[in-house]
């Protein structure tokens, strides 16, 4: 299946949200956006070629065509689509998305974000903007990268990660994260060392740690509320996790905000 780099860490600049009517006055149509991505969600049975290469429209499906592609649409009567002709920024790494793919469980989430930015453009085109960047990175995870020597996420890695970054206030067991994603606690054990190189249980503290160095650097929470947000309400536990994974107390950890030659805030 053929991909494109698409780099998604800035919101993506729109010149146009709709809803494309094909078919009626002919059942081909050949063109190019020399400036500008092609965004699109299709409901109906169609064939598309794009630079030659030929792809199958289904209901349900989800396309991203790059600027000054040739693309050649073959109708089977009248076809509508969400569209959004959009510009991509230049930073951020860059994403491997197929052109045109399955949607999947996807699609109602999807559909939801087109429909919003179809209704906020142009009276609002922030808005409209801020649902299409939701919806670029929805698709840009609906399939697992295809280069070699990246390998996909697990789905219960993934959804292991989500469990947890959603739980890190409240008391977590590897079993019981295990139990919530469907598999074994030793399976778990197994594909979380596969993906991250480390345990569930460093996970945990690291992201716990990552949390409280930015909050106590960032905000004026109190120590004790701080220690509570992260699952260590025991404040000599929390004080002493700090100095092991942090190097610091949490007061230090938190002074050392003011002091940007100070290496601990790097």
């Amino acid at each position: 299946m053929r991909t494109v780099l698409a780099r998604l860490d800035e919101p993506p600049t729109l010149a146009g949200v709709g809803v494309g009517v094909h078919g009626p006055a002919g059942h081909v149509d050949v063109f190019s956006l020399p400036d500008l991505w092609q965004l699109h969600l299709y409901d109906y049975h169609a064939d598309l070629t794009v630079d030659g290469a030929p792809y199958s429209i289904r209901p349900g499906r989800v396309s991203l065509v790059p600027p000054g592609s040739d693309v050649r649409y073959r109708y089977r009567g009248r076809s509508e689509h969400f569209y959004v002709h959009l510009r991509l920024g230049a930073a951020g790494t860059p994403h491997r998305i197929p052109v045109i793919q399955p949607a999947g469980p996807e699609l109602d989430p999807l559909t939801a974000r087109f429909r919003q930015a179809l209704a906020a453009w142009p009276r609002t085109p922030a808005r409209a903007a801020a649902e299409i960047w939701s919806a670029l990175w929805r698709i840009a995870v609906l399939a697992p990268p295809d280069e070699p020597g990246t390998p996909a996420v697990h789905p219960s890695v993934a959804s292991a990660t989500a469990l947890i970054e959603a739980r890190l206030a409240e008391p977590l067991t590897v079993p019981e994260i295990a139990r919530a994603v469907g598999v074994s606690h030793n399976h778990l054990t197994r594909l979380f060392r596969a993906a991250t190189g480390e345990t569930v249980v460093g996970y945990i503290r690291a992201r716990r740690m990552e949390r409280a160095r930015h909050f106590l650097r960032a905000t004026t929470l109190s120590i004790p509320a701080i220690a509570a947000s992260v699952g260590i309400p025991d404040l000599h536990a929390f004080n002493k996790a700090c100095r092991r994974e942090l190097g610091a107390s949490p007061r230090a950890v938190r002074t050392a905000r003011t002091r940007p030659d100070d290496p601990r805030t790097a």
